[in-house]
């Protein structure tokens, strides 16, 4: 069998740019597919194209050479008590985070759980199943509250980054998440899901955030950064990753006492905290 390509950038710009795309500079379209490094995404995800779900996620994990050292497993809710949750994390790394987090809620939950994720991921075969797809600009925004509603409504613990971006480089030098957003507050407790809190130790390189606040600077709408989060998962290889969960919160927990989005401020800080 011939191997199809998954990611192509040359289809992407046709897409995009349509007949314009052909004005598009060679070098700069091969700096981009060498940015992206489709052909070893490709290689990746033709070789892993049987799979579906956690079995590919754990294989992702196998295939960065990711060794997870995981604290608080017990702290993981019984499969079986019959309740749902939502599993909220910060997110330093922007792709071997998502896999590895994916992974552990899967092999716990027998895959019953979903994403909350860019609709760009929709692409990767392995995690469709696993995602509901949310784009906050474009023609599906007037969709978006729509779709996160039905994905708390249904019979699918819910694993979500409630920064929306990955982590940056704050003033301090510490490397954190943007301000969380109050979606999993009002969603968990409308569903009367309890929030189990998880931190994820790791960072990406110099480069990534100082063109990430350099692009802040100048007031780049567009994410540019986001174009190296491959080239960036290829640097976090073979590496070992710290894990940390925290006991459920209770829903009950998110009163009248804070509103929704101090709340999200609130849980964010119990995860860095961990």
């Amino acid at each position: 069998m011939e191997m199809q390509k998954t990611v192509d950038i040359d289809r992407i710009l046709a897409a995009k740019a349509g007949n314009n795309a052909r004005f598009v500079p060679k070098f700069l379209v091969n700096w981009l597919k060498r940015i992206v490094h489709e052909d070893e995404i490709n290689a990746y995800l033709w070789e892993s194209r049987n799979l579906t779900g956690t079995e590919w996620l754990t294989d992702c994990v196998r295939y960065l050479d990711l060794t997870l050292d995981v604290k608080g497993i017990e702290n993981l809710p019984p499969k079986d008590d019959g309740r749902l949750y939502t599993f909220v994390s910060n997110h330093p790394l922007g792709g071997p985070d998502g896999v590895s987090l994916g992974s552990v809620i899967g092999k716990q939950y027998d895959g019953n759980f979903r994403y909350l994720v860019n609709d760009l991921l929709m692409n990767l075969p392995g995690l469709a199943p696993l995602s509901i797809p949310i784009n906050k600009t474009g023609s599906q925004s007037r969709q978006f509250p729509a779709i996160v509603e039905a994905g708390f409504k249904s019979d699918h613990h819910i694993l979500m980054y409630p920064a929306g971006l990955c982590s940056r480089k704050q003033k301090d030098g510490t490397i954190k998440d943007l301000p969380w957003t109050k979606t999993f507050i009002v969603k968990s407790v409308q569903s009367q899901r309890d929030v189990v809190p998880i931190r994820f130790d790791g960072r990406n390189s110099d480069f990534f955030y100082n063109l990430a606040n350099w692009c802040k600077k100048l007031h780049i709408k567009f994410n540019i950064a986001m174009l190296f989060l491959v080239d960036e998962m290829y640097k976090n290889t073979h590496k070992t990753y710290h894990i940390r969960i925290g006991k459920p919160i209770p829903w009950q927990t998110f009163d009248k006492s804070k509103t929704p989005q101090e709340w999200a401020q609130w849980v964010r800080e119990q995860v860095y905290s961990l």
